[in-house]
């Protein structure tokens, strides 16, 4: 009988909840991922190994271990399970059911630790660092009776191999989980989990195509990959021919991708961990960047960074110390591939219109006519922050539609949204009316050819000299009436602040320096 979605996301949640004598929320997914992945792993490999069994009953006392070995790692198992100390008394399987034999002995998180590195060090092409630092295996950090609990609660889940449940529910479990961990702990979870709406108001915008290269620089638990193959898949594309890449800056988090993107049965992936910025792992041979056909991402904002002094990527300029948006901006610029490239980031309203570097930056990317819309999203969606956000849509250069050159498209969706618990969502109609939006028609003066009424929903295609003559300023509100009313929300009031505040003390620093040259000393306010 197959497995319910709901019925291994209780027994999973049952598991997880097992922690709640040691750790906060927001540190559960750094044990129950590992330790889901584990017992995916293992069922796995022992359904297989008993179909090889079955399979070659009257074969296997004719033959040698070596040659039992290579027909069923030739033609069943696709990763290995490994021995621990083979050879010796103390041989065991590197197998979940291996070590929950062994629960009641000292030393569980220890024997626990082995096995996954085991399994790392055995299938080092797909396994390499998959299950992160680990330090929760310490007794320092989680006792063995708590370990024990969590795993013999994940034990009664129901058998996760392909012949009990399929990829869409085991994948559905993982998300569950994510969102679960993301819902009950905010800001520490939110950094890695974009709601899934408006990963797939992104995707949908960018539309990949089967074969295609999908990159996310910020991939975090790794949703936005995962998304693409799902949309190309329900849009009757093949998803599993994405070539799947992300680069992720904490270790723990990569590994959580990895096994993400297992979990939904996609294979042809890279996880790189690194800091983007400062170190992007994805090269040319040559030693210039890589460049991919969809780019995604959802940055962290207004990040502290340490400036690029000389980098090619730096076109328009550098962003400010105090907020690396920009920069993010241009890694994906210059990441784009050049005949069909495009790319979609999540950012905070203030990148719209902030001033000094960064609006230097802003001219040169609209004077090269590389960002296509500016979709103006509802307030509180995300975990991290309820400030509004926005998403930027680029093409590489020269392959904007003809009827896209020379200007941009401005959506106000932040009226679209609908409310639960302590945030806002977008619905399954929200996002579709601002697709269909994004691929209408405009006429001459910008405005839809066909509007469908306002329903809350504003679009308007915007020429680039109005935006000169607005000083380069993509605030939403300046070109739609109906985000007019709503411009003065707190984020664009905190960034607006914040720059003016800035702006007076670089005047003032002017000011004292002038009368110190003059000798006069001791000026007060």
């Amino acid at each position: 009988m197959a497995v319910t979605q709901q019925e291994i996301e209780n027994r999973l949640w049952d598991a997880a909840d097992e922690l709640r004598v040691a750790m906060p929320e927001a540190q559960y997914s750094s044990v129950v991922f590992p330790l889901m992945f584990w017992k995916y792993l293992s069922d796995t490999w022992e359904h297989h190994h008993q179909e090889f069994l079955t399979d070659n009953e009257g074969l296997l006392d004719g033959l040698s271990a070596e040659e039992a070995h290579e027909i069923e790692y030739r033609d069943y198992q696709s990763f290995e399970i490994p021995c621990i100390h083979p050879g010796t008394v103390q041989q065991r399987r590197a197998s979940w059911s291996s070590i929950l034999a062994t629960i009641t002995q000292p030393g569980l998180g220890q024997r626990v630790r082995a096995s996954l590195q085991a399994i790392e060090t055995a299938n080092p092409d797909k396994f390499s660092r998959l299950f992160g630092s680990m330090t929760w295996t310490s007794e320092e950090v989680l006792s063995g009776e708590v370990l024990a609990a969590v795993m013999q609660a994940m034990d009664r889940t129901p058998k996760m191999h392909e012949g009990n449940m399929s990829h869409d529910v085991l994948g559905g479990a993982y998300e569950y989980l994510l969102k679960r961990f993301s819902d009950g702990s905010g800001t520490r979870a939110g950094q890695f989990f974009t709601p899934r709406e408006v990963v797939e108001l992104i995707v949908e915008v960018l539309a990949p195509k089967n074969r295609e290269s999908v990159y996310d620089p910020t991939c975090g638990s790794g949703g936005m990959l995962i998304a693409s193959a799902n949309l190309l898949k329900a849009h009757g594309g093949r998803g599993y021919t994405l070539r799947l890449y992300g680069q992720e800056a904490v270790a723990d988090t990569a590994g959580v991708a990895r096994m993400n993107l297992f979990m939904h049965n996609l294979t042809q992936f890279q996880i790189e961990v690194g800091d983007t910025l400062k170190d992007p792992r994805f090269k040319k041979p040559d030693g210039s960047l890589a460049q991919f056909d969809v780019i995604v991402a959802n940055p962290p904002y207004s990040l502290k960074w340490k400036p690029w002094t000389k980098d090619p990527r730096a076109i328009g300029g550098v962003a400010p110390q105090s907020s690396a948006d920009w920069a993010f901006v241009q890694h994906m610029i210059a990441s784009m591939d050049p005949r069909k490239g495009r790319a979609g980031v999540v950012l905070p309203h203030g990148v719209l219109f902030r001033g000094g570097q960064e609006a230097v930056i802003r001219q040169r990317v609209l004077d090269d006519d590389l960002l296509e819309a500016v979709i103006g999203l509802p307030a509180n969606l995300f975990y991290s922050t309820p400030i509004p956000t926005a998403i930027l849509v680029f093409r590489a250069l020269g392959t904007k539609t003809p009827e896209r050159q020379d200007g941009v498209l401005f959506i106000d969706a932040s009226k679209r949204f609908a409310k639960i618990k302590n945030r806002n969502v977008l619905t399954a109609t929200d996002i579709a009316d601002t697709v269909t939006a994004y691929r209408s028609d405009f006429d001459a003066d910008g405005s839809p050819v066909d509007p469908d009424g306002d329903g809350g929903l504003a679009a308007r295609f915007v020429p680039t000299a109005e935006i000169v003559a607005n000083g380069y300023d993509l605030n939403i509100g300046r070109y739609i009436k109906q985000a007019a009313a709503e411009s003065e929300d707190l984020g664009t009031l905190i960034d607006a602040y914040n720059l003016a505040r800035a702006e007076r003390q670089k005047t003032e620093d002017h000011m004292l320096a002038v009368l110190a040259d003059a000798g006069i000393e001791g000026f007060d306010e």
